[in-house]
């Protein structure tokens, strides 16, 4: 029986899942980037593009407007000029149409618009006095037009940065990176000092899979332990970084690695989140490196998880994507089980039997013809989700979406 805590686990992973899948749908786009990184918000490399210019310095001389509480005007000391604009003239000390109370000693990064001669700043980020912010954002622009590959090694640089805003910001940068371009990056990085940051302490468990994936690419198959034990640490076992580690040990050391990756997927009493970082590190290696450990390898791994309820529909949608349609009878097999009637797995059962060609299977296309008749409204609803998703083989029952 499943626990309370465990379906209490499951309940929130599948709902912020199914909100994420009803919007941004499988795209290309998300499936190319950085596997093991959750980016947060847009980096500041990309909003300083679209500012018409950007100053660090220390503000002063804070006032509320007494008529307007939304009001006011600060003075900002020019410390460094990050993006420049002719509208500056070389001032030194800048007045804003904002109120930004001091915060103790620290500065701010302020990015303004200009617009009829008129200054909006739109933007401030509070940072310590010592901050290299200005510095970082200033080379980072300066890379711009770079090869992908040149600004992410800038990038990696200041991932351990003192300013935590600095830090995180080379973090989404990774997040929005392709896989290849972050691939090139990662097989040239120092091995110790990643694995130094796996042992701080200090660093945010967010980033354990990030970290872990790239002492896969750059470390030995003696850092394959350090990963194990990472793992294993009943303090970082449910962190969201447990599927990079997990990568990275199996690549350190392929064999060994992916028997442990195997033995969570099959073990129903592992927690779900433990299964499910498993289940994202087989999704790497069928996705991006089958060299490592091959579709045929990583396929049965994946089937082993149908008869575990609480994952088995994520098992499904990944058989469909990928058209495992040999599978199909085990798949369609599940729609009458009782310990399999919760809403989320019927729907994916009845997804993955509309994509499956009729000549794969023809239990496939008899079921989707019983299941029309049961219910024809719903199952158009499943048909249209999708279309939308744009994933449909062509020569399944369900008609491409656009452009295919």
């Amino acid at each position: 029986m499943t626990s309370p805590t465990r379906r209490t686990t499951r309940t929130v992973v599948v709902a912020a899942g199914l909100a994420a899948a009803g919007l941004a749908l499988w795209s290309a786009r998300s499936a190319a980037a950085c596997p093991f990184c959750s980016p947060g918000g847009q980096t500041l490399t990309a909003d300083a593009t679209q500012a018409s210019m950007i100053l660090f310095g220390r503000v002063t001389n804070a006032k509320l407007d007494p008529n307007d509480v939304n009001a006011g005007t600060t003075d900002l000391e020019i410390e460094a000029v990050v993006k420049p604009h002719e509208i500056l003239a070389g001032r030194k000390v800048l007045t804003l149409k904002r109120f930004l109370p001091p915060q103790g000693q620290d500065r701010f990064l302020v990015f303004c618009d200009v617009y009829k001669g008129q200054i909006d700043p739109y933007r401030g980020e509070a940072v310590p006095p010592d901050s290299g912010i200005a510095k970082y954002l200033t080379g980072a622009l300066k890379l711009a037009d770079k090869d992908p590959v040149t600004r992410l090694q800038y990038f990696f640089n200041y991932l351990d940065d003192k300013d935590v805003i600095v830090s995180n910001d080379a973090y989404n940068e990774f997040g929005t990176a392709d896989y290849k371009d972050f691939r090139k990056v990662a097989e040239k990085a120092s091995a110790e000092k990643v694995a130094g940051w796996l042992k701080d302490p200090n660093t945010p468990p967010s980033r354990l899979g990030l970290y872990g994936s790239i002492l896969g690419h750059c470390g030995k198959p003696e850092h394959a332990k350090q990963l194990r034990e990472l793992i294993g640490d009943p303090q970082h076992q449910l962190a969201s970084g447990i599927d990079g580690l997990l990568a990275g040990m199996v690549q350190l050391q392929p064999k060994e690695g992916w028997a442990y990756v195997q033995g969570i997927l099959r073990d129903p009493q592992r927690d779900f989140l433990l299964r499910y970082a498993a289940l994202r590190a087989a999704r790497f290696f069928h996705d991006f490196r089958p060299d490592v450990i091959p579709a045929s390898q990583v396929t049965p791994a994946i089937v082993s998880l149908l008869d575990q309820k609480d994952i088995a529909d994520l098992a499904i949608e990944d058989l469909r994507k990928w058209s495992c349609w040999d599978v199909a009878d085990q798949v369609i097999g599940l729609y009458g089980k009782e310990s399999h009637s919760a809403p989320i797995i019927r729907r994916a059962v009845v997804r993955y039997a509309l994509c499956c060609p009729p000549a794969k299977s023809q239990k496939a296309a008899a079921f989707v013809t019983a299941r029309k008749k049961e219910d024809p409204k719903w199952v158009e609803e499943v048909e249209e989700l999708l279309r939308l998703e744009n994933t449909a083989p062509t020569t399944g029952t369900v008609p491409p979406g656009p452009g295919k």
